[in-house]
């Protein structure tokens, strides 16, 4: 059904009018996403539309510690359209942020200068602690209620945020521990030192990765104990989205059967040895992968696999959702 035949039966069934439109745009090291919603009477997000373009903001920032014009240009072009979708949709209330590519670059205000004047968005670079907040309340909804809780990561491009959220006497998710650490799928590709990423240095970079998140785990045990057996892990990115697709033999990404699917860690673990057994043009070849992440995937998947052997849980439920739908969460006046 049409969103507008939806709104003109809201309207005659209630004599009132359909809730605001807000929108929530997530400027990230890879990529530009915006979403664009409204609550429900049951409270939940009603997309009416959405957006998304690999931009590679962070494209040699690991290097340099700035925006290259290139990368400033194909960002700008990106903001554009999403300033018409956010025109076009006639939206009351927006919330436009920027993640680690701009935390790290050194020129990053000339970016949003430049995205106010071309584009009329205004962008606000938050902070890492902001963004694994985000992440939370947007991913909260899929913690399974049958169990303890869950570990929430989200492979970025150019960070990832580790969230631990365990249920309190109310039964509502909460926040044991967090973190962001400055590991992407961009900075790893573009910093890798270890030779090609084939099986062999594939495992290299899956060693160092789990040396380097070994004290956040020990931090996180500080806190409080985790059990793998009573929580499952949830993830959120490019990367875990992929790797759910390729493991439903999609043809094609579908956000309708990956969100919010679940799988078992070993399932996960097979499709990412298949992937590392390929060589690039392999990669590309594949309808869920394609050029654009080709490059990117095995980094990815090193990140992952680091992540499910120091929280070795027997399931992950996978989310199509994250920041940008706590930021509308927030917009909503809910949580």
């Amino acid at each position: 059904m049409a969103e507008g035949t939806r709104d003109a039966r809201q309207r005659r069934g209630s004599g009132r009018p359909p809730p605001p439109l807000v929108a929530a745009l997530d400027l990230g090291t890879n990529n530009c996403r915006l979403l664009v919603a409204r609550s429900t009477r049951r409270g939940d997000l009603r997309v009416v539309d959405s957006f998304s373009r690999i931009v590679r903001l962070g494209e040699g920032v690991a290097q340099s510690g700035r925006l290259s014009e290139a990368a400033i240009i194909r960002t700008l072009e990106a903001l554009k359209v999403c300033a018409g979708r956010l025109a076009s949709n006639k939206v009351s209330r927006v919330r436009a942020v920027a993640t680690e590519a701009c935390r790290r670059a050194a020129n990053a205000s000339d970016l949003v200068e430049r995205a106010q004047a071309e584009s009329g968005i205004a962008l606000e670079i938050i902070s890492s602690d902001e963004e694994a907040r985000l992440a939370a309340i947007g991913c909260a909804p899929l913690v399974d209620g049958r169990s303890e809780g869950a570990l929430i990561f989200d492979i970025g491009g150019g960070s990832t945020e580790i969230i631990w959220m365990q249920r309190d006497h109310k039964a509502q998710p909460r926040v044991v521990a967090s973190t962001s650490q400055k590991l992407g799928v961009v900075t790893l590709a573009e910093t890798w030192t270890g030779g090609p990423l084939d099986p062999d240095g594939y495992g290299r970079m899956r060693a160092e990765l789990i040396d380097h998140l070994r004290p956040v785990k020990v931090a996180m045990d500080e806190a409080a104990p985790f059990d793998p057996a009573t929580h499952h892990l949830l993830g959120t990115s490019g990367t875990v989205t992929t790797l759910a697709a390729v493991a439903l033999g999609l043809s094609r990404y579908e956000r309708a059967k990956v969100d919010a699917s679940w799988h078992a860690c070993r399932d996960i673990a097979a499709v990412i040895d298949r992937l590392v057994g390929l060589d690039l043009k392999s990669r590309a070849a594949i309808g869920c992968i394609g050029r654009d992440r080709a490059d990117l995937i095995v980094p990815g998947c090193a990140i992952f696999a680091a992540i499910s052997a120091l929280w070795p849980c027997e399931r992950l439920r996978v989310a199509d959702r994250g920041l940008r739908e706590g930021m509308l969460r927030e917009l909503m006046g809910r949580r």
